[in-house]
């Protein structure tokens, strides 16, 4: 295992030496957001010059990037007289690109700029395509990609080679997070997006999780899981009362006929197990007529659904390796000491590193607040059902 720490500025230009003495490394890698690092440094004084605001992080690990991104708290300062400190340590935390692509919104007429927008600006707009993949890559090339308008583009963002994953997609948008609408567009196919860097580039692109169920597996039998931890709780909501067409408290632009609300329930049929929760979805502005509203609806059962979670400490193998055997948003199978098999997306992906201790890779299957897929759900209560009659005995 070799871990190295370069600083770079905006442009992907590396700034001084590889840092060294570092201590506390931690990486999270998430799919479909942003990724989340820490590391502790001497507080040298020519490491504190390069860990300013603007500048990046690349961590390599076994001489290929794990994450690169922009510094988001370039310096932590301690020092402590009495334990005689000298130079003291500085604290860094920092993230992936897609943190950057994160920081905007979606633009009615992106080819503007704010203080430019008119009136029209309020209907929103909308967008299709032939694949969900498509329309992802037109919102973030058009408001922070090289269609973009200068002072909104990402310095070195270029889109990734054209996957051709997803089916035909709609969505209506106006000053959204821009991550919020992709995960829209990519919830419906199951997709997910990442940015990477490829020498002087920073890469956005969209791609379509593999399922490894079949090669990545994890079971105590295999050496491959030290630990498993669950949790179950009660989904937050079961049906997405999903609102929209016009706000009648809003009148049309002028000469344009009044649009009638639109509803739509998507229910996620949890209720049976549980009970009925219900959510008022507000999509004023967005009709239905090429399922925006039921995509809406599916992505918030999404995130409602019964929420069970399972969280695995794993460690690499000669045979399984993250981030050459799986990565974020693969199918992999969990072997529960039960003989319970778990079937789930790969969330996060989390790199500890101390100098004496060596790494530790921590996989988290499903969510670590929630998970989504209801097989797993059922096999989480089915456990815990096992687990009670085990404790009564």
């Amino acid at each position: 295992m070799t871990i190295q720490l370069l600083v770079t500025d905006r442009n992907l230009n590396m700034i001084g030496d590889p840092l060294g003495g570092w201590t506390d490394l931690k990486c999270d890698l998430n799919f479909n957001a942003p990724a989340a690092g820490s590391v502790t440094l001497p507080a040298y004084p020519a490491y504190m010059q390069l860990l300013q605001p603007g500048n990046r992080l690349v961590l390599i690990r076994d001489r290929e990037i794990w994450c690169a991104g922009p510094l988001e708290q370039p310096q932590g300062f301690t020092w402590d007289l009495a334990q005689n400190a000298s130079p003291g340590t500085v604290g860094v935390n920092f993230s992936d690109d897609l943190a950057r692509v994160a920081g905007y919104l979606t633009y009615p007429e992106p080819a503007k700029t704010f203080g430019a927008q008119t009136t029209t600006s309020d209907v929103g707009r909308k967008l299709t395509g032939s694949t969900a993949e498509s329309v992802i890559r037109q919102l973030v090339t058009e408001n922070c990609g090289p269609g973009a308008i200068v002072s909104r583009r990402i310095e070195r963002l270029v889109l990734d080679a054209v996957t051709g994953v997803g089916h035909f997609a709609a969505v209506g948008t106006r000053f959204e997070r821009l991550l919020d609408v992709c995960r829209t567009l990519a919830a419906r196919d199951g997709l997910g997006f990442r940015t990477r860097q490829v020498g002087d580039e920073i890469r956005f692109g969209v791609y379509a999780p593999v399922d490894r169920t079949a090669t990545a597996r994890f079971s105590a039998g295999l050496g491959n899981l030290q630990s498993v931890s669950f949790t179950m709780a009660a989904p937050l909501a079961t049906s997405e009362l999903v609102l929209g067409g016009e706000d009648p408290r809003q009148p049309p632009p002028e000469g344009e006929p009044a649009n009638e609300r639109v509803y739509v329930e998507v229910a996620s049929g949890a209720a049976g197990d549980w009970y009925r929760v219900e959510k008022l979805v507000d999509k004023s502005g967005t009709d239905d007529s090429e399922g925006e509203l039921t995509d809406a609806g599916r992505l918030e059962l999404g995130n409602d659904n019964p929420q069970a979670s399972l969280a695995t400490v794993t460690v690499d193998t000669e045979d399984l390796r993250a981030g050459r055997d799986y990565g974020l948003g693969d199918l992999v199978t969990v072997e529960l000491p039960t003989g319970l098999e778990v079937i789930d997306l790969v969330r996060t992906i989390r790199l500890e590193v101390t100098p004496d201790g060596g790494e530790l890779v921590t996989t988290v299957i499903g969510d670590s607040d929630k998970t989504t897929t209801t097989a797993t759900v059922r096999t989480i209560r089915d456990l815990a059902r096992r687990l009670g009659r085990l404790e009564a005995r």
